[in-house]
C-alpha cells in the first residue's frame, strides 16, 4: 500500500497560521530601541496623508490620556508614554502577551513643517492630526 501525503493537510494550514500569528503579534508589540534608558516598546501606527493634514493612529489600549506625550521634534512626532502594569503587587504572572512599561514611537514626517492640530483618545487609540503649514 502507496502512502500519498495530501498537498495542503489540515496540519500544515495550522501550522502557517500559528506562524503568521506570531509574525503578527512580533510586528504589533516589538520593543523599541527608544532614547530613554531601559526598555521600551513601540506601539503600532497608522499613518494617513491629504494635502492639508497628516492622520495617526497609535494603538494604545490601556493607556491612560494623562500618561501620553506628543511632540514634534526634528521632523518626527514622538509619542512617549507608560503603560502601567495592573496586576496586583503580590500576584504571580501565569502569562504576559500585552506589553506593559515605557513606549516610545518616533515616526518620520513627510518634508514640511507641521502642527499638530487636535489629539484625542478614541476607543484605545490616540487619534492626531497634523496641519501642514507649509
Amino acid at each position: 500500500m502507496t502512502y500519498r501525503k495530501p498537498a495542503h493537510s489540515a496540519w500544515a494550514d495550522a501550522v502557517n497560521l500559528l506562524e503568521q500569528a506570531d509574525r503578527l503579534h512580533k510586528q504589533f508589540f516589538r520593543l523599541g530601541h527608544g532614547t530613554a534608558p531601559g526598555p521600551t516598546w513601540e506601539p503600532p501606527v497608522d499613518v494617513f496623508e491629504t494635502h492639508q493634514h497628516l492622520s495617526v493612529l497609535v494603538a494604545l489600549p490601556g493607556v491612560a490620556p494623562d500618561q501620553v506625550q506628543v511632540m514634534i521634534d526634528h521632523g518626527a512626532l514622538l509619542v512617549i508614554g507608560e503603560r502601567p502594569m495592573p496586576a496586583p503587587a503580590m500576584a504571580r504572572i501565569r502569562r504576559i502577551e500585552i506589553p506593559y512599561g515605557r513606549f516610545e514611537r518616533r515616526i518620520d514626517l513627510p518634508a514640511g513643517e507641521f502642527e499638530i492640530n487636535e489629539s484625542s483618545m478614541v476607543n484605545g487609540c490616540l487619534l492626531l492630526s497634523l496641519r501642514k503649514l507649509i
